[in-house]
């Protein structure tokens, strides 16, 4: 049976003591606030306090006084907060899982598999950190007098600006690493979905991490964003490539290091050999997994004309049997959009698709008896690039499908957009496969898959190329890019420049004898 937004009850741990004491962590010193919303009805949850330019200059203040003491805490005291942390976080996987829906209106499915990412990361550092944080050395310029050791300092505090898609695992995975190194945090969630990521912090202080050290400030992004970036020692961010190039620029202002994820226009290679059975149901999640509000989600599928029926006709049977609803338990394939916005947004891009001459296979409406923002799956076909869906991200349940001829042809058409986040390409011959995908211009790459091998995989850097981003998260590169590399180099005997008595000359004629002889001897 399919309910309706009316017969919804909120869950029991959503309690009103638990939302008040999660907003009470926010500065905002104006009382000014933003109405929190129940994706699935449009009921207001929560008054969220909005900060001011003020709040968030305190917020730094006090996150950067916790900061020293915590950069002087031992590593080893430092990591026994996140291996406490790690079972608190998996123990409140369910109360996360229900504040993740709430606010964001995602299936329960998706919502609980988010709650796995922050402890997935913890886990992999926790087996890391130890090694690259400690101090390397190195050889210096003068074999046996001198040495040179690599000594890696925190940032100090990290400004993080999460999106609403994942709130809970990017707001929180990336202020682990973070922390880890010795840093501070101040976050700015989405007002949308600000919910987890302070339950989030709320876990992390009951495992031992110190008060003050992670702050969350909240209010629109360009009240909000300036000041961040300004008090900051390091940003990141996830988000629209629009808004990356502005952060992007102020950060380079301002002399400091940023890590930006932003947009995708991912496309999916369906090769002559592959298991359609197989790749069907892998594009069922790529385009509708979380309602297609993935950054790593597929928007364009490229299938062989010898296939493409096929194809079509599974994939459309598959989208329009998906159970799509509200609600708070397992059973729906598909939830809600984040909000009436955003589905105005989506719906904008199928009726351009339409109007200019794209055909809708299945979907294309929203759904306002499911609740205020659903929109059906949606499979269109004809999209060209003077449509919008065909250029941009629509970042929604809607996806197109295009025939090539040849493996050339799809390859092209793959790399075809300013985009290059992910890319997915399926294949009965692997080795064939990963060729194809050796010659997409994406800084992710899933054979067989779509995106979560690729993303679950915490101990490889994931970014993007092109337009899609600057820097990764995960792998060394995730916790080194909130350090500073710092070089300390000891001269044990003054052996720099002529000796007494000896001609410049003759002593640039030793120098370069001895340059040859290190390197004859693979000493230099």
């Amino acid at each position: 049976m399919t309910l309706t937004p009316l017969e919804l009850t909120r869950p029991a741990s959503t309690t009103d003591a638990l939302l008040q004491r999660l907003v009470a962590r926010v500065p905002g010193s104006t009382g000014a606030t933003w109405k929190l919303t129940e994706v699935y009805t449009g009921d207001t949850v929560v008054e969220l306090p909005q900060s001011t330019p003020s709040d968030i200059e305190q917020a730094f203040t006090v996150a950067r006084a916790a900061q020293r003491k915590w950069a002087a805490t031992p590593l080893t005291d430092r990591l026994a907060v996140f291996r406490r942390a790690h079972a608190i976080f998996v123990d409140n996987a369910r109360t996360i899982a229900d504040l993740i829906q709430v606010e964001s209106g995602k299936n329960r499915r998706m919502a609980i598999e988010e709650t796995c990412d922050p402890p997935m990361v913890m886990s992999h550092y926790l087996k890391r950190a130890a090694k690259l944080l400690a101090p390397t050395r190195r050889g210096g310029p003068v074999p046996f007098l001198t040495t040179s050791t690599e000594i890696r300092r925190p940032k100090g505090v990290v400004g993080i600006i999460a999106p609403w898609n994942f709130p809970f695992a990017t707001g929180i995975s990336d202020a682990m690493p973070a922390l880890m190194a010795g840093n501070a945090v101040v976050l700015k969630p989405d007002n949308k979905t600000a919910l987890s990521p302070l339950y989030g912090v709320q876990l992390l202080e009951e495992a031992g991490l110190p008060k003050g050290l992670f702050q969350v400030v909240c209010g629109e992004g360009p009240d909000v964003g300036p000041t961040l970036i300004d008090h900051a020692d390091y940003v990141m961010f996830t988000g629209s490539t629009a808004t990356g190039r502005v952060i992007g620029e102020r950060a380079g202002r301002n002399l400091i290091g940023c890590c930006l994820e932003l947009g995708g226009k991912n496309p999916m290679i369906v090769l002559e050999d592959a298991d359609m059975a197989e790749a069907v149901r892998g594009a069922v999640f790529g385009a509708f997994g979380n309602t297609g509000q993935i950054c790593m989600h597929i928007e364009r599928i490229y299938l062989p004309e010898s296939r493409y029926d096929e194809f079509k006709n599974a994939f459309v049977a598959k989208a329009e049997a998906l159970d799509v609803r509200a609600s708070y338990d397992f059973g729906p394939d598909m939830g809600s959009l984040v909000s009436v916005d955003h589905m105005r947004r989506v719906k904008s891009h199928v009726d351009d698709a339409v109007a200019k001459g794209a055909t809708v296979l299945c979907g294309g409406k929203p759904r306002p008896d499911l609740g205020p923002a659903f929109f059906e799956p949606t499979i269109l076909e004809g999209v060209t690039k003077d449509m919008h869906c065909g250029v941009t991200e629509t970042f929604g349940p809607v996806v197109a499908l295009h025939k090539y001829g040849t493996v050339d042809e799809a390859v092209a058409l793959a790399n075809d957009t300013d985009y290059g986040l992910n890319a997915s390409v399926w294949g009965g011959d692997v080795a064939a496969a990963r060729a194809v995908a050796s010659r997409i211009e994406s800084g992710n790459l899933n054979i067989n898959d779509i995106l979560a091998t690729a993303y679950a995989s915490k101990g490889t850097p994931s970014g993007g190329l092109k337009s899609s981003g600057v820097g990764a998260r995960h792998g060394d590169q995730g916790l080194l890019k909130y350090t500073d590399a710092i070089n300390m180099a000891v001269l044990k005997k003054q052996v720099m420049g002529p000796r007494r008595g000896q001609t410049y000359d003759k002593y640039v004629e030793g120098m370069l004898s001895a340059l040859k002889m290190m390197r004859k001897l693979r000493i230099r």
